[in-house]
């Protein structure tokens, strides 16, 4: 399952693995916020550029002296195969073409009204966003988002009884406030289908 080691991430099962990927994150994430996007791949390349050279030349130097023929230190990863076949850029473009025709349709329905409730719930969502846009900007609101997720999964496992008991009230609460509003806007009523 393709899935599983994101979710082993998520959950802290391997600390040192997911310290890593966590720490590199917010490492780049921290980056962004202060030099640009080319500044920052630029730094990367340079970086991993510096380590390979140095570690090609450290090998290089140790088989000079001792006079052994290990080859290119690099030599099992030069020998992987890393192209794309036919099928799976096929697959990739199949689903990527899913969602987008997904979305689209999504939005279509949304700003042509054809359910009154679910363009006036995308309009209060909008009219949120500019709050939220006018307090954070983007980067902000993507390391909050890394922090979240490596955060809000394991705070949920540890406290599940109580974070389901109190979504479940806040979602009793909405939806009273949804039926009473649906019950306000003339053909807001939803009908069976």
């Amino acid at each position: 399952m393709p899935f599983l080691p994101a979710i082993d991430l998520l959950y802290w099962r391997d600390i040192k693995q997911t310290g890593i990927v966590f720490g590199s994150f917010l490492l780049l994430l921290f980056s962004l916020t202060q030099f640009s996007v080319v500044s920052v791949v630029a730094y990367l390349a340079l970086a991993a550029l510096s380590a390979t050279i140095s570690f090609r030349i450290y090998k290089s130097v140790l088989q000079a002296v001792q006079k052994t023929d290990e080859g290119h230190p690099f030599k099992a990863y030069l020998e992987l195969e890393i192209t794309l076949s036919q099928e799976q850029i096929q697959k990739y473009t199949d689903c990527l073409q899913f969602y987008v025709n997904s979305t689209l349709k999504e939005l279509r329905r949304l700003f042509l009204v054809q359910d009154l409730v679910d363009s006036l719930k995308f309009a209060v969502l909008m009219w949120l966003l500019t709050y939220v846009g006018a307090l954070f900007n983007g980067l902000t609101l993507l390391l909050m988002a890394v922090v979240s997720m490596f955060t809000l999964p394991v705070v949920y496992v540890k406290h599940q009884a109580q974070i389901d008991q109190y979504l479940g009230l806040v979602r009793t609460h909405i939806n009273a406030v949804v039926a009473k509003v649906q019950a306000k806007i003339p053909g807001a009523k939803r009908h069976a289908e």
